[in-house]
Parts: structure tokens; C-alpha cells; sequence
């Protein structure tokens, strides 16, 4: 077994080579917001879609540019809003008089990153029709259904503080995002060489170092990667505990959450883990991967109960108790 570890953890380490490429080139352009950049990674590595919540400003939109700039990748950013049609995201079908026939008109949709951006600004038929392409990566236009390419990945942005005009998402499509992700402001340094670099005459831009080959191989290798018996069990106890406190030693939790988190949430545990030891070139995933990835794959699958709103209390608060009162292997 020792060889074995062995034997991946140099596979990972020569193969994850180009992580460090990829983050140098988008490193040129955006500058901290390393735990953001990191987790749109890790939606790439694991085949997950991201979603990124925080004020306007803090280069979510250009994040996902660049790192779309960086992968020999098709781009395709969709504004959201009120009056956008689901046919405005996925096509339709055209009457071409010629041949008497319907063709189909494909959508935005049909590329490899989707930039969904303040995606909770669209009404319910819109999500809806965006949720095919998220869980099954293929669109029904008429009686045909169409693959999108591979890889394919959404990547949406919402805004917390301005709600007038917005549609919350359903929990059934925000449970299919891997990881919700929040946006916090920049240091005063990294704030400062933002600064200095968007003023300048030409700012910085990405080039293109890494392939969708390069992304696909990838993938493929981070279901390589070693997860101990031990590891399992630590993911299934953390999940375990939002839904039944009580046998966690965790009873004052109980009347906080309405619902516990989706066996969604085992899945993209393990997955995001793996993938969080890829990028360290890792070929062993450790609990600190574990810990490191698990309030952004858990954040938005607790749903708390009226009293815990009345206390001012988050998903995060207590995704945090249940991370300090569990012992790791």
C-alpha cells in the first residue's frame, strides 16, 4: 500500500505541473484573492460548477475571464436579468422557409465556460432552463437533445446587498453548485498594486498556457488520488452532524437547522479534497484538505431554522462548531 501512495504521489507531483503555470498566468492579472481563484480551480479540476457571492468590485467577473484568457477554452459571458427569455441562454429553433425544415439556433450555453453573472437576477423559467445544462451538460431544443462540450462548467456571480429586482435561487439548482464561494475586499497592499496595475495605459492581460487536454487528463487523475478509510469517515461524520446533531455531542444545534446537508455534499467532499491535494501536488489527500474546502461545498446545503435567524446565526457559524467539535483522524 506504502508503494502505492508512493507511486501516485510522484504522478501527481509531475502532472500537476502545469497548476503552477496557471496560476502564475492568472496571478498577472489578478492579484490576491488567492481562495477565490483556488476554488474556481477546483470547480474546473472536479467538473463542478462555482458560484461567487460578494459586492460589486472585487473582480469575480475578471477572475473568471482570466482563468477562461489562461485555458485554450470557448468563453461566454450571459448577463442575467429580469427580462432575459430561456431561449436567450440555451437557443431555439428557426423556421428556415428554403427547406420548410426547423433548425436548431444554439445558445450561449454551448461552450466551455459560462459566465452566469448576477445570475439570482433572472426569474424562475430562466434558472430552470440553465438547471438541465448544470446537472445533465446536455440542452433539449424541440425533440432534439444536444451534449454541451466537455469540459463545461457555470460559474455564477451574485450580489448579496442590493436584493430589489432579484429572484432568489431554489435550493434544488443552488445544491448544484459544488462550492459557494464568498468574496471578501483585498488587503491595503494587494489593494495597492491593484491599483498601480489597472491605472496604467495597458493593463495586464492572460495568455493562453494551458490546454482542455491538459484539464480533462487532469481530472482523470484526481480521481487517482489516495482517500484513506479514515478520511471517508471523517467526510460522512461532517455531513452526518448537520442532519443529526445530536449524535455528535452537538444537542444545542438541533433547533438550528431546518435541513442538513445533501448526500451532494459527501460527493463534492471527497471530490473537492482530492482536488485541493492536487493543487498542493499532493497524491494523498490529508483532514486539512478536508477542512480547508468544506465551508465552501457546505455553506450553502445547511438550512437553518427561524430561531437560528432570530439569533443572527449563519450556516457558517455552525459548519464551523461541527468542524471544532469533531476530531480529525
Amino acid at each position: 500500500m506504502q508503494e502505492n501512495i508512493r507511486a501516485i504521489n510522484e504522478k501527481i507531483e509531475q502532472e500537476s505541473a502545469f497548476v503552477d503555470r496557471l496560476t502564475a498566468e492568472v496571478g498577472k492579472v489578478i492579484v490576491g484573492q488567492k481562495t477565490m481563484v483556488e476554488r474556481i480551480m477546483l470547480g474546473l479540476l472536479c467538473n463542478g460548477h462555482v458560484l461567487l457571492e460578494g459586492v460589486p468590485g472585487l473582480a469575480k467577473t475578471l477572475a473568471i475571464r482570466t482563468l477562461a484568457d489562461s485555458v485554450d477554452a470557448d468563453f461566454k459571458r450571459i448577463q442575467f436579468t429580469p427580462d432575459l427569455l430561456p431561449a436567450d441562454l440555451v437557443g431555439t429553433m428557426i423556421y428556415n422557409q428554403r427547406s420548410g425544415e426547423f433548425t436548431a439556433k444554439k445558445g450561449p450555453v454551448f461552450t466551455n465556460f459560462v459566465l452566469a453573472d448576477e445570475i439570482n437576477r433572472a426569474p424562475a423559467k430562466v434558472q430552470s432552463a440553465l438547471l438541465e445544462s448544470m446537472q445533465e451538460r446536455q440542452v433539449t431544443l424541440g425533440d432534439t437533445t444536444h451534449d454541451l462540450p466537455d469540459p463545461f462548467i457555470v460559474l455564477a456571480t451574485q450580489n448579496p446587498i442590493e436584493q430589489e429586482g432579484t429572484y432568489p435561487l431554489p435550493e434544488a439548482q443552488v445544491d448544484r453548485f459544488m462550492l459557494k464561494v464568498k468574496v471578501g475586499y483585498p488587503t491595503k497592499d494587494d489593494e495597492r498594486e491593484i491599483m498601480r496595475r489597472m491605472v496604467s495605459p495597458k493593463p495586464p492581460t492572460a495568455s493562453k498556457v494551458v490546454s482542455t487536454e491538459d484539464i480533462r487528463r487532469a481530472r482523470s487523475l484526481v480521481h487517482e488520488i489516495y482517500v484513506d478509510k479514515l478520511i471517508n469517515e471523517y467526510i460522512l461524520d461532517i455531513v452526518f452532524a448537520t442532519r443529526d446533531p445530536e449524535d455528535y455531542k452537538l444537542a444545542d444545534m438541533a433547533d438550528k437547522i431546518e435541513y442538513g446537508a445533501s448526500p451532494r455534499a459527501s460527493i463534492y467532499l471527497n471530490l473537492a479534497s482530492r482536488a485541493h491535494a492536487f493543487l498542493r501536488h499532493r497524491g494523498y489527500v490529508t483532514p486539512e484538505d478536508v477542512k480547508a474546502v468544506a465551508m465552501d461545498v457546505l455553506r450553502h446545503r445547511v438550512i437553518l431554522t427561524y430561531e437560528a435567524e432570530a439569533e443572527e446565526l449563519s450556516s457558517e457559524d455552525l459548519i464551523q462548531q461541527i468542524l471544532d467539535q469533531l476530531a480529525s483522524p
